[in-house]
C-alpha cells in the first residue's frame, strides 16, 4: 500500500505549464494562458454540472443558461425583467434570455408579469421547488466534495474576487478589440 501525499494537487513538471495555446504563452504573461486553459475547463465542467444537477433534481432538458435564469429568477423572491437577467448574467443577446424565459414558462417554473411596460418573470412554486432540490443535490455531491479538498471558504471567496476582476479586464479588452 502506498502512502498518499498530503497535497493532492497535480502539478506539471518544473518549467512545463499547462496552457490553452503554447503560441499565446510565449507573450508577456505566459501564466495568463494557464488561467485561460483553467477557465475553459471550468466553464465547460460548470455547464455540464448545472445541466446534470438540474436533471437529477427532476427537471431534465434544460440548458446551462436555462438553469442560471431559473436560479436568478428564484433569487431573493423578486420579479426580474429580461434586462435585469441580462445584466446580472452578463448576457449581451437578450434573445437568449427571452428564449430561456419562454422555455421556463412552458415548463411552469416561472410566470410572467408586468412592471410598467416591462415584462417580468417570477418563480412559481414548481420553480422554487426545483431550485430547492438542485440545492440538495449540490450539497450532497459538490459542496461536500469541495469542502473535503481543504480549500477554505475565504480562499474560494478570494478566487471569486479574482475571477470577477479578470472578467472586467476581458470585457475591456473585448471593447478595445471591437474598435480595431
Amino acid at each position: 500500500m502506498t502512502k498518499r501525499a498530503t497535497d493532492d494537487t497535480i502539478k506539471p513538471p518544473p518549467g512545463l505549464s499547462i496552457v490553452s495555446s503554447a503560441h499565446l504563452a510565449e507573450g508577456a504573461l505566459p501564466a495568463l494562458s494557464e488561467v485561460e486553459f483553467g477557465l475553459n475547463m471550468i466553464s465547460h465542467a460548470y455547464g455540464r454540472w448545472m445541466v446534470r444537477c438540474m436533471a437529477a433534481a427532476g427537471v431534465p432538458d434544460l440548458s446551462a443558461l436555462d438553469v442560471q435564469v431559473l436560479h436568478h429568477v428564484v433569487h431573493r423572491d423578486r420579479p426580474k425583467t429580461i434586462a435585469d437577467l441580462c445584466l446580472v448574467l452578463d448576457v449581451e443577446d437578450t434573445h437568449l434570455i427571452t428564449y430561456a424565459a419562454k422555455k421556463l414558462q412552458a415548463l411552469g417554473l416561472v410566470s410572467a408579469g408586468r412592471r410598467g411596460k416591462e415584462k417580468t418573470l417570477s418563480a412559481t412554486a414548481a420553480g422554487t421547488k426545483a431550485c430547492a432540490r438542485y440545492r440538495e443535490v449540490r450539497e450532497a455531491l459538490l459542496s461536500t466534495a469541495v469542502a473535503a479538498t481543504g480549500i477554505t471558504p475565504d480562499k474560494l471567496s478570494e478566487l471569486a474576487a479574482v475571477l470577477r476582476a479578470l472578467s472586467g479586464h476581458y470585457d475591456q479588452a473585448a471593447r478595445s478589440a471591437a474598435s480595431l
